[in-house]
């Protein structure tokens, strides 16, 4: 019987667990498990089970990436919290809390870098800004405007963007503001005051959708200006967010039943997906739109679980199995 290396002209790639530099339809052998595995890419993005958060909450804020992800503040029983959650891919680690309990809040950022803005306290909404260094929070300078289930976006503590909101006095808000890491500057509105919006991005480039009232509305920015595009095709609140830029997002969860409709956004126009898992509300996200991360949010009741998505054109290890 022919070998590989006779068909192909090379031996098989001998690799200790999954050899991660593999290209499409590449095979190695695992020595680690002792199997034959091989490279294939998703075709449907879906939605798989990760650790619980140690806290169940709704309306945390919520930053970093699929495998590096930090989940802030929040509304736990019986009332707003300033736990601070650390994800590593598997499971959350409890790490130094907000100064400032508060739930509905903006957050953007890196586990090691992140900036939680805005939202509700005990008794009333604020407008506190807090800098995450990968140890503890520092108190910023405020937002100019006081307001909850605000969203937020950027790369780190010193970049961010602000997005509408609800003040109980103005009630729902279309300010914009960004951070410089120093001071926040109000910058132009979005066209349709919403709350509890999702959104992705940059400074420079960002997405935001969804909202209060039940709005399917769809808004590009591009650094100074916000431009109506395609609407989702489910109008809801309250939806979680996951992107990169004004091209790339991924909108989960929201107050319309199932609350599991999960879209993704190509630049252009949104697109059904398969849903969570777990249908909720108010949930929390990060990640980009191949490797996006929902935590947290209200079934009812609270919910401590966390999932994780792979989208289409993600990497997949396949293993050989033998009958």
């Amino acid at each position: 019987m022919a070998t590989i290396k006779q068909i192909r002209g090379t031996t098989v790639q001998n690799n200790a667990g999954d050899y991660t530099g593999a290209v499409e339809g590449q095979l190695w052998y695992n020595s680690t498990d002792a199997s034959f595995q091989f490279r294939s890419f998703t075709t449907v993005g879906s939605w798989s089970t990760g650790g619980n958060l140690n806290t169940a909450r709704l309306l945390a804020g919520g930053s970093g990436t699929q495998t590096a992800a930090l989940a802030i503040g929040g509304q736990a029983a019986p009332s707003t919290t300033g736990i601070t959650e650390s994800y590593n891919g598997s499971a959350w680690t409890e790490v130094n809390d907000l100064n400032t309990a508060r739930s509905a809040i903006g957050s953007t950022g890196t586990q090691t870098s992140s900036l939680a803005f805005g939202g509700e306290t005990a008794a009333t909404t604020v407008a506190n800004n807090e800098s995450w260094n990968g140890t503890s929070w520092t108190e910023l300078a405020d937002l100019n405007q006081p307001r909850k289930y605000l969203e937020g976006t950027g790369v780190d503590n010193t970049s961010a963007l602000a997005i509408s909101g609800f003040n109980p006095g103005t009630s729902y808000l279309a300010n914009t503001e960004t951070w410089n890491g120093t001071s926040w500057t109000e910058v132009n509105d979005v066209n349709t005051a919403r709350a509890g919006s999702g959104a992705a991005g940059t400074i420079t480039s960002s997405l935001a959708f969804g909202g209060q009232p039940a709005l399917a509305v769809t808004e590009s920015w591009n650094g100074t200006s916000w431009t109506e595009v395609a609407d989702l095709n489910t109008a809801r609140g309250f939806v979680g967010g996951a992107g990169t830029d004004s091209t790339s997002a991924l909108a989960f969860g929201g107050n319309v039943a199932p609350g599991a409709q999960t879209e993704l956004w190509n630049g252009t126009s949104w697109s059904e997906q398969n849903d969570l898992n777990i249908g909720r509300t108010q949930v929390a996200g990060a990640g980009t739109q191949t490797a996006g991360l929902a935590f947290g949010g209200e079934i009812p009741p609270l919910s401590n679980s966390t999932e994780e998505w792979t989208g289409a054109g993600a990497p997949v290890t396949e293993t050989i199995t033998t009958s």
